[in-house]
């Protein structure tokens, strides 16, 4: 799930780093996440509905002891909780789709956003699936969209800025002629869903600099680096829900996501996917 914009005012912009005990918390949290998103690729399919898929993620999740942690959230933006275990995103949204009674057909993507809380600490992914056959325009889109997620990883080593992981989606996506989402971003994790700092998917331009700190980076932290990325135009608007973004132009966008820590040398992913 992303954050939406807010801002942090401390010296160290409000992020903490984690000790070896709390990664192995946040560990087993993105561990019940990877394995509620490998699971549901396999209900994928034609004709299921997107709140069969939250009701097979819920009752996964209970089972393993943890908590859904999107269900009944509510940041200040919002005026009403989130009623879903899943974020499911139906090709033009990008995220933030509500689960329904909406079937599944052939041909689409869906976007499959997941969250959960073990002993008090969170874990967060995403994955953007086909429905059966998709046509080679939108294939595309995924590919590259999950290519940029690992090129900003590899940048998140102690050292380098966030801005070096947001520079790295960006290049790889707009190079191949997409867009990116700009109103939301990824986040940090840990005792809380969303913790400083922001990661945007994009370099922000000077006046919005303060909105999004260019954090250094250090072993220890953990982030949800999470590329939205559009086959069209970058401008969306909101569902009259208050939470479901789509792109203003009505072409699909991808999503995906991975909880890392911060390294010295290289990233560890924590929701790597069977």
């Amino acid at each position: 799930m992303k954050k939406r914009n807010g801002s942090n005012n401390n010296s160290r912009h409000g992020i903490t780093i984690k000790t070896p005990e709390e990664i192995k918390k946040i560990e087993f949290s993105c561990r019940i996440v990877a394995d509620t998103l490998s699971m549901l690729k396999n209900y994928v399919k034609v004709g299921v509905t997107t709140l069969e898929l939250d009701t097979i993620a819920e009752d996964f999740i209970r089972s393993k002891n943890a908590r859904p942690a999107f269900k009944g959230y509510k940041p200040d933006a919002c005026t009403t909780p989130f009623p879903g275990t899943l974020c499911i995103s139906i090709d033009e949204v990008v995220v933030h789709g509500m689960p329904s009674d909406r079937k599944l057909e052939e041909g689409q993507i869906v976007s499959l956003d997941c969250g959960a809380e073990f002993d008090g600490y969170f874990g967060d992914s995403a994955v953007t699936y086909p429905v059966g056959k998709i046509n080679e325009e939108v294939e595309r889109l995924l590919k590259v969209t999950e290519e940029s997620l690992f090129l900003g990883i590899a940048e998140a080593v102690e050292g380098n800025r966030v801005y070096d992981i947001s520079k790295a989606v960006q290049e790889h996506c707009e190079k191949n002629g997409y867009s990116l989402t700009r109103e939301l971003v990824g986040h940090g994790i840990g005792k809380k869903l969303h913790e400083p700092p922001p990661v945007p998917n994009f370099v922000p331009p000077l006046l919005q600099r303060d909105r999004y700190p260019n954090a250094k980076l250090i072993s220890g932290m953990a982030m949800a680096i999470e590329p939205m990325v559009h086959l069209g135009a970058k401008e969306i608007f909101i569902a009259k829900d208050g939470w479901t973004i789509i792109t203003r132009d009505k072409k699909p966008a991808a999503h995906f996501e991975h909880t890392i820590i911060v390294d010295n040398n290289k990233p560890i992913i924590l929701t790597l996917r069977d």
